[in-house]
């Protein structure tokens, strides 16, 4: 595959994997990929640890399923990104941002306009909402084949000096390569967020993965190889709008951006 085509395809996988296991000559190609990236003074921050111990993913998906269960029920998911909902493809395609909830139940789908509303929270808990995107979760975790842990060496992630920005730098280039290369292998990817959501789930992760005091656990993902075909789940969502390069790209100061170029690509 060339290597732009790569890019413009690259996306999160919201659905399941195959429950083939990923071989080890493409976790090995992973780290590879993940090691390349370019770092500070070549101090190579990041550590990664590779889970594909079954009893564990397990565990990481009660956490995870639980942690979004609660999250939704208790509003603070919907109050903390509402920004970033969207309803309809017309508000989709005005702010090209986001994500667009395209996949609802019939039952929710006259409510969407008071999902951020006490009333709003109220009927979707009623309707067990949460509990049935919890339950999602959990299994898309537990069908996973593979977790990936990442860490930044303490010596380099130091939250306010210089080096901690530099670390999430690097770290950030170094999850790219990784995203990038699934792509091209076949494979698909998705951060496992919802733990970070929850007081105390995090810490959980830390505990099961034995993370040592001088490295911080900072995402997980999971991974596996892409169906040919796939069922989406009862509530979904895409996000494969962009903004405008005249949204985001400015010539010469911020005060000009960047015309003709809004029509290509």
């Amino acid at each position: 595959m060339e290597f732009l085509d790569v890019v413009r395809r690259r996306k999160t996988t919201n659905g399941p994997f195959r429950p083939d296991p990923v071989s080890e000559e493409h976790q090995r190609l992973l780290m590879e990929v993940a090691g390349r990236a370019p770092s500070q003074l070549n101090s190579q921050p990041w550590r990664f640890v590779l889970v594909d111990d079954r009893s564990v993913i397990d565990q990481v998906a009660e956490i995870s399923g639980s942690s979004m269960t609660t999250a939704m029920s208790n509003g603070t998911f919907f109050e903390r990104y509402k920004p970033y909902f969207r309803f309809s493809a017309a508000e989709m395609a005005q702010k090209r941002s986001g994500m667009l909830f395209d996949k609802l139940p019939a039952p929710l789908r006259p409510f969407t306009k008071q999902v951020f509303t006490a009333r709003g929270q109220k009927i979707m808990n009623q309707l067990r909402v949460p509990q049935t995107l919890g339950s999602e979760n959990r299994k898309l975790v537990a069908g996973s084949p593979l977790l990936l842990g990442v860490m930044l060496d303490r010596a380099e992630y130091r939250p306010g000096q210089l080096s901690s920005f530099y670390s999430l730098f690097s770290m950030g280039a170094a999850m790219e390569n990784v995203w990038l290369t699934t792509v091209e292998i076949g494979m698909g990817i998705q951060f496992v967020s919802f733990p970070m959501e929850v007081e105390g789930q995090w810490d959980r992760l830390v505990e099961l993965f034995a993370v040592p005091d001088d490295l911080e656990l900072m995402a997980v993902y999971r991974l596996g190889y892409l169906p040919e075909q796939s069922s989406r789940p009862a509530i979904d969502w895409s996000s494969h709008e962009r903004r405008l390069p005249s949204q985001y790209v400015f010539r010469n100061s911020c005060r000009t951006p960047q015309a003709g170029w809004d029509g290509e690509g």
